[in-house]
């Protein structure tokens, strides 16, 4: 089964197992993080949510700046530090023990995270040809969502042993996880580092890049399908149909099997700038038609009919998001100024982390309070941001050389 989930020997396998590698930690840590921070260390839900929103809206913010590192003194060595520097961060949570320390280090390991996201997908552009790295990033994103799911059972054991112990267990794998990480990037070929930017050149180009900016803001748009995988979901299901709680799990499994098993062959589907805006554009209509049935799933239903609404539903939206995710993963490096991936990268990066902060309330606010109305509204709005991606990508295509053959 795991030979299945990596790509074949090469950088594309290096990159993958270190995905897979700290993603196990990272789903450990996930599943019981806020847990220990509130039962053992002390701190009130409001001082984590607080602590969690700076640190990651501080990481948004160092992306590009750490991403501009990497091009400028080489990916590999950025990713391998930064990677060793978040294994720190994770054991010192061990060491927190009031809000000031728990605000120092939350940001501490945020930063560290997004920089190493930038940095990473910098390595891949430089390790990888530009025909393989859709495919590359898609091996990455299956043993990803496969390496969440295995820590998560080991974070769920630590939930249920519910002791100092056994939460700090699961945060020194977490740690583990990405000093073994920084170990396999540091056996992946040296990128060499771009050369400094001459006397008028803006250091960060990215931030000029104006086409490039609204693919972000549109991918931001489509990226709301993950916190309404995580945050809206579960409370539409327990407080708006009939279905049973345990379906909340049934919908995370579908996800996460369905990214697993299938992300790498919808991906192979991608070749091109072309490929790439067409497949976005059928993710639209997939994310639309997963809106309708989850909308359809509300009233006074059966539980069965309830659970098969919203399996149906669950299903649409799984399509759905790996084929944006397949064609938004070609734009983001088929559109990036060559030399500069670390900065492109990290600013495509931080689009998804503002999806990620702002999305759960105003999906809360659009679908649990709007019902039905709300559902179709964002499905519409998913519909409207995958449509308007191909004259947004002819607009950048003319900004910048790419080959003919990639016309869109």
């Amino acid at each position: 089964m795991l030979r299945k989930l990596l790509p074949p020997a090469g950088p594309s396998r290096g990159l993958a197992v270190a995905q897979l590698t700290n993603a196990i930690g990272d789903g450990a840590y996930y599943v019981c993080s806020v847990l220990y921070f509130t039962r053992i260390v002390g701190l009130t839900p409001t001082q984590v949510g607080l602590g969690l929103t700076v640190g990651w809206t501080l990481g948004t913010l160092a992306s590009v700046p750490l991403g501009h590192l990497a091009d400028r003194r080489g990916p590999r060595g950025v990713a391998v530090a930064l990677a060793a520097a978040t294994a720190i961060a994770v054991a010192a949570f061990a060491l927190v023990r009031s809000f000031p320390a728990f605000l120092v280090v939350a940001c501490i390991y945020t930063i560290c995270q997004c920089g190493l996201v930038a940095a990473r997908q910098a390595l891949l552009a430089g390790v990888v040809d530009a025909a393989g790295r859709t495919k590359a990033r898609a091996y990455m994103q299956s043993t990803a969502n496969a390496g969440i799911a295995v820590g998560a059972v080991i974070g769920g054991v630590a939930l249920q042993f519910d002791t100092e112990s056994a939460y700090l267990i699961a945060f020194a794998l977490d740690a583990a996880t990405f000093l073994a990480a920084a170990l396999v990037l540091r056996r992946l070929p040296r990128v060499p580092a771009v050369a400094k930017a001459g006397k008028g050149e803006p250091v960060l180009v990215v931030l000029r890049d104006r086409p490039y900016a609204v693919l972000t803001a549109l991918n931001s748009v489509l990226m709301l399908y993950m916190p309404l995988l995580s945050v809206v979901l579960p409370l539409w299901v327990v407080g708006h149909t009939g279905a049973p709680r345990w379906m909340v799990s049934v919908l995370m499994v579908i996800n996460t099997v369905a990214v697993v098993l299938f992300q790498v062959s919808v991906a192979n589907r991608v070749h091109d700038l072309a490929g790439a805006v067409r497949i976005v554009r059928l993710s639209g209509l997939f994310l639309l038609a997963a809106c309708v049935v989850f909308a359809f799933s509300s009233g006074n239903q059966a539980a069965w009919v309830a659970a098969v609404v919203l399996a149906a539903g669950a299903v649409l939206q799984v399509a759905g998001e790996m084929m944006l995710a397949s064609g938004y993963w070609e734009i983001s490096f088929g559109l990036a100024v060559e030399g500069k991936q670390g900065q492109y990268q990290g600013f495509f990066g931080s689009g998804i982390a503002v999806a990620r902060t702002l999305g759960p309330l105003a999906l809360t606010a659009l679908v649990i309070d709007g019902g039905a109305v709300g559902w179709l509204v964002l499905g519409g709005l998913f519909l409207a941001a995958a449509l308007a991606t191909g004259p947004a990508v002819a607009w950048a295509r003319r900004s910048r050389p790419v080959p003919s053959e990639q016309a869109v």
